[in-house]
């Protein structure tokens, strides 16, 4: 059984990372080409920089991420407070499952409603330029939004009911309990639910289709339009340079997180 399990677990690996391999490796072929590598090169790296329709795009990319990761941050996090002190069980798992909603519609669903709400609103302001930025912020931190609040809600819950009871007899007011007292320990929750929203905003292509407009596209959005025609070999280095990325990250996230814990633990100690 164990030969068995190892042997499926090396299919299942292979069938995820070979793929990435690839798309890495014939990043450096100067033929470029699939069905020949001759030799090791930059040359699509340096085409890529070159490529100013797909730095601008990239850029777009991470400036829609890193302000609708933001805002949904704090209005999920305000949203999961107000959803953690209601006193009405009903109220409060009604408000909950409407908050559910846009994470578990398809994409699609979420996309075309989101367009047509804003076709509705132009048509209502009279004017045809609506689609850009502004609604693609909007789309992106209303499916941010459910996920934020999935990820601070358990840090709430798992708050010592007495905590702010104690700051306001120390003289603090309600609200400056919140941030003295309550935010601090949530902060774990906060957190990641702003990198889930950030990483759901840098990838999704689907809801981004419906509400962008052709002076304003996202790295995802420019990928797919050059999947269309032959695709150039600077897409390889692009997706290649992502992948090295993450890593990276994943890498010093998991680092950070091994070396916190041991000096906890040395402090405990």
């Amino acid at each position: 059984m164990k030969i068995l399990s190892k042997c499926y677990m090396g299919v299942i690996f292979f069938l995820l990372y070979i793929p990435i391999i690839v798309l890495i490796v014939f990043s450096f072929n100067d033929a470029g080409s699939l069905s020949e590598f001759t030799k090791p090169s930059l040359v699509w790296y340096e085409e890529l920089f070159r490529d100013e329709e797909a730095l601008s795009s990239l850029v777009n990319s991470l400036i829609i991420a890193v302000s609708s990761s933001l805002i949904a941050t704090v209005i999920g996090t305000f949203g999961a407070l107000g959803l953690h002190r209601m006193k009405s069980r009903y109220i409060k798992g009604s408000v909950n499952a409407l908050t559910n909603i846009p994470m578990m519609n398809p994409d699609i669903v979420t996309g075309v409603s989101m367009m047509l709400l804003f076709v509705a609103v132009g048509t209502f302001l009279k004017t045809r330029q609506l689609f850009g930025f502004g609604t693609m912020l909007i789309a992106h931190v209303t499916f941010n939004l459910p996920y934020v609040i999935l990820s601070v809600m358990p840090r709430f819950k798992q708050l010592d009911k007495s905590l702010s009871e104690a700051a306001q007899d120390l003289g603090c007011t309600p609200s400056k309990a919140f941030f003295k007292a309550e935010l601090p320990e949530i902060i774990p929750g906060i957190v990641s639910g702003l990198m889930l929203g950030f990483t759901m905003s840098l990838d999704d292509f689907v809801i981004s289709h419906f509400v962008s407009s052709p002076n304003f596209q996202t790295l995802p959005l420019y990928v797919y339009n050059q999947t269309a025609h032959d695709v150039k070999f600077s897409m390889y280095a692009l997706c290649a340079m992502i992948v090295f990325i993450i890593t990276v990250i994943l890498l010093v996230v998991n680092f950070a997180g091994s070396f916190g814990s041991r000096k906890s633990r040395a402090i405990r100690r």
